[in-house]
Formats: structure tokens, sequence, C-alpha cells
């Protein structure tokens, strides 16, 4: 018998003129006759942490059943057709006084950050999992958002710098990582390209009008000799990675043609909120897919957010909105935009389950946590919290539950999390036990 199968090395890459493009889990990166379990098709875990600002309507957003097979509320309907890969948890609650700043520090850290000008929290733990899991990955984590305080100096929201709301991601007690907001950045980041400066990005647009042009001969050597599933799988890739480059293309030019941009804003992103969420989740499901990183956090919206949502039908900015006094039709206001940020996740997820990922989906081999640093927009407080999860983190996680606590820390949930990703400890922050997904 003659075993002719193309064998391709976990690690293949396309190159061309300074661009280096990562591949998806390909079939013909299984040697042949090898069994799957001791392939690079064993499932890798992937892990992601979505922060949504300004709390909950919790009414409306808790389910009203406990336990297996609970009806979605109002506000978790997008994510309805995910029913077997969700957990909804609720009665969790964060440390420290009620406030923006805190809601945003406490989310992954469960501590709460030190006041004045020292900068001080805790490792996060999208960054306890990355240093566990994301070492042998081209980027340990990465982290989107769209928004953000970073150009903001002194104090925001009371008496705490402005760090603590322009990041959920700290690599240490001392140092946050700061959180990405433009796509064309992120792409070239991914795919290549070093240019610093707005003219230098947008000259080597001029010059390179697609990145997977320099790696067109690359292609052609690499499909040489594939499966028609692998010819199939790469040419949906490649179809995945040319659209987000137009995509940004598209926006840099409405942007460069609006004659309406502040100088410092980089080129790149969108106008439309809409979009820029788009961009950024379909950036993360390409890292995700290519192995680029394990780890991603993102912040759809910061904390005293004053975005408002035409598209939907809500014209108040999001933080005024939350501050709705219970006045009804403010209430149904602030429920529609809560349920239009998940209708926006629902379709990122909806891109995982329809990925392929050795023998299943890169939905089932993840595990995103979705929620808010508090949950009473009224009151800034941090007790029973917005929190779920999606996804089966390689067959450790089942879903279709909603889980009930009392004054339970969300630092509990982050214990479970730590330990589903295979890192044994026990405490984490303000722990005292685990909630059992």
């Amino acid at each position: 018998m003659f075993i002719t199968k193309k064998h391709l090395s976990r690690r293949t890459f396309l190159q061309g003129a300074g661009v280096t493009i990562a591949l998806p889990f390909l079939e013909s990166m299984v040697p042949a006759q090898t069994p799957l379990a001791r392939t690079a098709a064993l499932p890798a875990q992937r892990f992601g942490f979505i922060y949504v600002p300004h709390g909950s309507i919790m009414k409306e957003w808790t389910p009203a059943q406990e336990g297996a097979g609970f009806e979605f509320s109002p506000i978790l309907k997008p994510l309805e057709k995910f029913r077997d890969q969700v957990n909804v948890i609720t009665g969790l609650v964060s440390p420290g006084e009620p406030g923006h700043s805190v809601s945003c520090a406490t989310f992954l850290s469960g501590t709460v950050p030190s006041k004045g000008n020292v900068i001080q929290l805790n490792t996060t733990i999208d960054q306890k999992i990355a240093q566990r899991i994301g070492q042998d990955t081209t980027f340990p984590s990465m982290e989107f958002a769209t928004e953000d305080h970073s150009s903001h100096i002194g104090s925001c929201a009371g008496d705490y710098l402005c760090s603590y709301m322009s990041t959920i991601s700290w690599r240490t007690p001392t140092q946050p990582l700061p959180m990405e907001l433009n796509p064309r950045i992120v792409f070239e980041r991914m795919f290549g390209g070093d240019g610093k400066t707005r003219e230098e990005r947008a000259a080597r647009t001029q010059q390179n009008s697609s990145i997977l042009d320099a790696v067109s001969d690359s292609v052609k050597e690499l499909s040489r000799g594939l499966g028609a599933r692998d010819q199939a799988k790469l040419s949906e890739y490649l179809d995945n990675v040319r659209e987000i480059e137009r995509r940004i293309q598209r926006g840099e030019k409405q942007r460069s043609e609006s004659n309406v941009e502040a100088p410092e804003t980089p080129i790149g992103i969108p106008d439309a909120f809409e979009e820029h969420v788009k961009l950024m989740f379909e950036l993360q499901a390409l890292a995700l897919q290519t192995y680029m990183t394990r780890v991603v956090s993102f912040m759809m919206a910061r904390e005293l957010s004053t975005l408002s949502y035409p598209q939907i039908g809500v014209l108040d900015g999001h933080h005024p909105v939350s501050h709705n006094n219970n006045v009804p039709e403010q209430v149904a206001k602030k429920a529609k935009v809560d349920a239009y940020h998940l209708t926006m996740f629902a379709n990122f997820l909806e891109k995982l389950k329809s990925t392929p990922d050795g023998d299943g989906s890169l939905l089932d081999h993840s595990l995103f946590l979705y929620g808010s640093g508090m949950s009473n927009g009224n009151q800034h407080i941090h007790t029973d919290l917005p929190i779920l999860t999606v996804g089966g983190a390689a067959g450790k996680v089942k879903g279709n539950k909603h889980i009930r606590v009392k004054n339970t820390p969300l630092s509990n949930l982050m214990v479970t999390l730590l330990q589903v990703a295979g890192i044994g400890e026990e405490k984490y922050a303000g722990s005292n036990g685990r909630i059992e997904l």
C-alpha cells in the first residue's frame, strides 16, 4: 500500500514580501495513518472575555426558570440558538464601592483598584490563562476595544486613574494592557506591515492594495497536492481575509473623503459602530482560527460611553439611558441596547460555530465569558451581575443551564475558568469556592 497523502506542518505559513499569514487547521496537517488524538487536530481550547458597560436591565436579563431548559429572557433571546452551550449565572457579586471605574477594574481581576496616583490591581484572569496556554502562539493574548480613555490623564469617575477604565486586561498588578481600537493596526499586526504613522500606513496601503497579493505565489505552491476539502477550506479562509481587508480599506476611504477626521485619529476605524464591532469580532475569529492566539478580550464599549444607537431607534447616549430612574420609556431603551450588543455577539458566535476546528467547531473548543461589572446603572452597584458563558471549552463545559447563586463572588467563576483551562488553582482574588458549570 502506498501512502501519498501530503503532510503539512501545523506551523505552515503563507509568506510574501514582508507578509506572513498563518493557516487554519487543514486535514493535510494530520500525518497519514496517525490517530486523531495524537495530531494537531486534538482540540486546543480558546478563551474570550467580552465586556459591556453600564450593567443591564436585570428583570429583562434574568431567566425566570432555574436549571436546564430555561426560557430565554427578552435580552438574552439572541443567544437562544446556542442554548446547548450557554450558561447564565445570576447572583454573582464583585467587591468595591459603587462606580464606573470599579465596575471595569474588578470584572476580570476580582480586586478593588487603588485610589490616587498609584496603579495597583491584580493579574486578570485572561492573563493568568494566557500565561498557561498562550506561550506557544504568536500572541499570548490579544486585546480589542472600540473606544477608551487612553487620551485622558488624571482621574476618571472619582478618585481612580483613567487606566482602570481603559482596559479589562492586566498582565501584572501594575501593568495594564492597552486595548487596540483600530482594525487596520490589528490586521497588519496579524498579517504583516510595519507602518507606525498615519502617513506610513497610508503609503503602504497605496503601494500594496492587498496583503493576499503579496503571498499569491506561496498560495499557489501550497495548493499543489491539497485535497478537495482542504482546498475549499483554504479558499474560504483567504476569502475571509480579503473581505476584512476590503472593508478596512473602504472605511479608510470613507474617512479620507469626509474631511472631518481629527488628525490624531488612526485610519481604518469605520464611522459606523456596528461595522467597527463586526470587524473586531471577525479579526478575533481569524486570530483564534489560525492559532495566532488562544486568548482574546474585547471591550465592546467603555464605561461612561455616550454612544447613541439610532440604528435601533435609541437616540440617547448609552450612559444617560443607563440612568433611567425606572422611567419605563428609558428602561425600554436600555434593554434594547443590551439586546443589540448580544445580537452582535451572537453573530460572532455563529461565525465560530460554522468554522471547523479539528473534530468540531471553533465554538465547541472555545469558552467566552460575557457580561458587565455592574448591574443597576442607576446605582452603579456590583451585585447580581449580568454574567454568562458560551462555548464547550473542548468538552470541558456543558451548557443549557441557568445557574442561580446568592451573593457569590464573581471570582468563584474565575476559579472555575482557571480549572477548565487546566490551571489547578483553588483560589483567585476574593473567591470562596467555585461555580459548577
